[in-house]
Formats: structure tokens, sequence, C-alpha cells
């Protein structure tokens, strides 16, 4: 009796071309070109191919035109959202693209925005918050985008976890205003002296400070005001083995938008070898592992992301939890 085969059953590597849509010339060239590295160091077959957006909606209509026309099974990128918004009118979902804005606006059939985005950071810190106990919620809107697209966000999600916020707006540099019965914690989405001027303020009050990634300080002084605030974040130390990879192999310190660049072409592996480079592929899987949090994407465009919880001290953050970001 022959004995069974499971060649059949073998998985073929999907070898097709993957474009990368970046600025490679003009005002923003030298991204891009961290950007090309850094998704190079995570997926560096010769299927993985640069074109130039040269940072305007008119060049990445064009780089995307080339791409259709090279059979590019992917595309990543590019960067802003009016270049997204360009792509994603010119691709017309024909093949999935992982845009690296973080702007929703920029959303459409087959266009996923894979930035970091206020949804996802204030999700996440918020029900972290309520598993420490949290119910009443202030949050600071001080005019910034940011911080306006965090206040609406915990809008939406409080019913969800069962967390009452309150907003309030205040302009840049303004103190914060009385708010009646004070609140558990207060949310300032946004970074620099506003957050450090709110930490100061809330020192002595047994109310707990909350951040976003924005927050992050560095600095010895912002870290003794920071002390015991608690922020979403990417995990530093994710980060940190990436940074240190990069920079062993092409010197420099990697951004953030270098990390979403490395995350996309670890992506784009993980569906090679499964030979899986399609939308179908891509939203099949339920968490991908990233530097920038483990991510899930969902049919309407937007990327669920996992974010560290960080608790400031003097010296430095310390992951404690993880946390679901929308």
């Amino acid at each position: 009796m022959a004995s069974p085969s499971f060649a059949a059953d073998k998985i073929k590597r999907d070898k097709r071309p993957v474009a990368l849509l970046l600025p490679l010339s003009g005002p923003r060239a030298a991204l891009g070109l961290s950007m090309r590295q850094a998704a190079l160091l995570a997926d560096s077959g010769p299927e993985m191919i640069a074109y130039d957006t040269g940072g305007t909606a008119a060049g990445a209509t064009l780089a995307a035109r080339n791409a259709l026309k090279a059979k590019a099974a992917m595309i990543l990128g590019p960067i802003t959202a009016e270049e997204a918004i360009a792509v994603a009118a010119q691709t017309a979902g024909r093949v999935p693209v992982i845009a690296f804005s973080n702007n929703a606006v920029a959303r459409a059939p087959g266009t996923f925005i894979f930035g970091i985005t206020p949804a996802q950071v204030t999700s996440a810190i918020l029900r972290y918050a309520r598993s420490r106990g949290v119910r009443n919620v202030v949050v600071i809107d001080d005019a910034t985008p940011w911080s306006a697209a965090a206040a609406l966000a915990a809008g939406r999600i409080q019913g969800e976890i069962g967390v009452d916020v309150r907003v309030l707006q205040v302009t840049p540099g303004q103190p914060l205003p009385p708010s009646g019965d004070a609140p558990d914690a207060v949310l300032l989405p946004g970074s620099g002296e506003a957050v450090l001027a709110a930490a100061r303020n809330l020192k002595s009050t047994g109310i707990q400070l909350l951040g976003t990634v924005q927050a992050l300080d560095h600095r010895p002084a912002a870290l003794e005001v920071l002390d015991g605030a608690w922020i979403a974040s990417p995990d530093p130390a994710a980060f940190g083995k990436f940074a240190g990879e990069y920079r062993a192999r092409h010197g420099g310190d990697p951004g953030a938008l270098a990390a979403l660049a490395y995350d996309a072409g670890g992506i784009v592996k993980v569906l090679r070898d499964k030979g899986a480079l399609s939308a179908a592929g891509l939203l099949a899987e339920t968490s991908y592992p990233c530097v920038t949090g483990s991510a899930r994407f969902r049919t309407d465009g937007s990327v669920s992301r996992e974010m560290a919880i960080l608790v400031a001290s003097g010296e430095g953050y310390k992951p404690v939890a993880v946390s679901q970001g929308a």
C-alpha cells in the first residue's frame, strides 16, 4: 500500500511583489529612507519594491498606479492622510493598502489606517483605569487635534466600559477649571507643559493622572512630576529591541514611523509564509505581533492594537499591564 503524500498540503510562499509607498525625495526623504530600511529589516526579499511619493497626493497617486501595473499584491504606505485618500481612490479596493496615517478620515474599503490613533491609546488607558476601580474621568481637551480626537473616543467608549466621562475644553496654558465633584482620574491626552502643570496640580489631591503616548517625557524633572501617572503607549522594551537592530544595521535612531514600517514588513512576512497576501488573508489573522502593539485588522479599515500601560516614576516608565485599544 502506497504511503499517503502530503505534498499537496504544503503551503506555497507568496512571492508576489509588495509596494512600499514613501517620500524618497523632497523634504521628508530622510524619513522615507529610514522607513524603507525598517521595512526591509522585517521582510528583506526582492519582492519588496519602494515607490517614491515625493510626499504629495499627486506623487502617491502615480506611485500607486505604477505599483498596480507591477501587479503588487499589497501596498504599504503612504504616510499622510491626504496621500492615503489619493491612493485609496487609485486602488479602489483592488489590493489591500496598509497606510501609515493615524487619521480615520483616510479609511476606505481595503485601506487600513495603521498609525497609532488617539482612539487606540484612549481606549487602552480607560479600560485599564476601569480595571483599577476608576469610575469617573475628566478628559482635558486642549484644542489640539489629538486631544479633540481622544475626547471624542472617550465619550464613545464610556458606556461600553462603565466609566463616566466629562470633557473640559481648556486652551493651552489655561489652568484647569473647577469641574464640580472631584473625579477619580484626569486624562490629559496631549503633551508638554500642559501635562506637567496638571500633574503638579493633582499631586496632593489623590486624583489619578492618566496620559497617552504623547505624554512620555524622559527628562528627569518631568519624570519626577509625572511620578505615579498611568500612560498608554507601545511597549518601550519592544521598541528598544527594534531600535537596537536598526542601529546595528543602519546606524542612527529610528522613530515611531519607522517602527510602523517595520511592523508592516513583519505582517507581509507572515502573510507571505502563509501564501495569503490578500485582504482576506490580512483580516483572517486575529493578532499580528508588532513593536507598536499587537494588531488586528477590521473590515471597516480600522485597526485594534494592544497597548502597554506604563507607570511613571523618577527612574523611568515601568510596564505593568497590557490593555486593548480600540
